[in-house]
């Protein structure tokens, strides 16, 4: 079936939408290398890691995941934890303030060909939702000047309060669609990560787009992408 055969497309946001997924690669790399400074003979963070062990996922897991990478055990903690507190909520919660004072200092915009897709959807009528684990979902979209395209937000606050199993589960996929009153073989999923992918093909939608921001064509085929592009002005009429 063709792309524009659909009834609702589901936006993956930071590295699809808007390069914020650079932003995140920045403030994970800045938080980590700081910590790890701390464990003689750990070798530095690299985008490696991020694409392997946090990309996509929600922030605690993704500090979970590499944390058990490296044979590094801390408490869990709790959301609530500062963020100069040394366990996975307290790492998480000091990535998440360095990655907000970038955005508020230098702002956001969208991807111009993501902007043209997003319009040309809205044109003719689509449902469209933006599907994040990010728990800065609504502010980078009004930063990008897009909070108003989109009628559905399911981030990670919202799955959070339901109850929603994080990326690479479909379940927040599966609520988003819900929303739009769409039925999973209706809908598009658009993501750039490999749990994104995966939770897409997971999912039972009619089509997952993958988008290639550095992790490669060949491993989003791999988690389940139908389609794959490099910028996703290439899907607009």
């Amino acid at each position: 079936m063709q792309f524009s055969a659909f009834d609702a497309y589901l936006f993956d946001l930071d590295g699809v939408i808007t390069p914020t997924a650079e932003v995140h690669m920045k403030a994970w790399a800045e938080m980590f290398n700081a910590f790890l400074a701390g464990f003689p003979g750990q070798l530095p963070w690299t985008d490696a890691d991020y694409f392997a062990h946090v990309d996509g996922k929600p922030r605690y897991d993704g500090v979970r995941d590499f944390l058990s990478s490296r044979g590094i055990e801390l408490p869990e903690g709790s959301p609530q934890d500062a963020a100069a507190e040394q366990s996975i909520c307290g790492l998480g919660n000091r990535k998440n303030e360095t990655f907000n004072e970038i955005i508020r200092r230098d702002g956001v915009a969208p991807y111009p060909g993501s902007k043209a897709l997003i319009e040309a959807l809205q044109a003719r009528g689509a449902g469209l939702a933006v599907v994040s684990s990010s728990r800065n979902a609504v502010p980078v979209l009004r930063s990008a000047g897009l909070a108003d395209a989109f009628p559905v937000i399911v981030d990670g606050n919202v799955a959070g309060k339901q109850g929603l199993a994080g990326k690479p589960s479909p379940d927040t996929f599966r609520y988003a669609a819900g929303l739009l009153c769409v039925e999973e073989p209706r809908a598009v999923v658009i993501e750039d990560a490999l749990s994104g992918v995966a939770a897409g093909a997971a999912g039972g939608f009619g089509l997952v787009v993958g988008v290639d921001r550095g992790v490669g064509a060949a491993a989003l085929r791999q988690a389940g992408a139908g389609l794959v592009v490099s910028d996703l002005g290439e899907l607009v009429a």
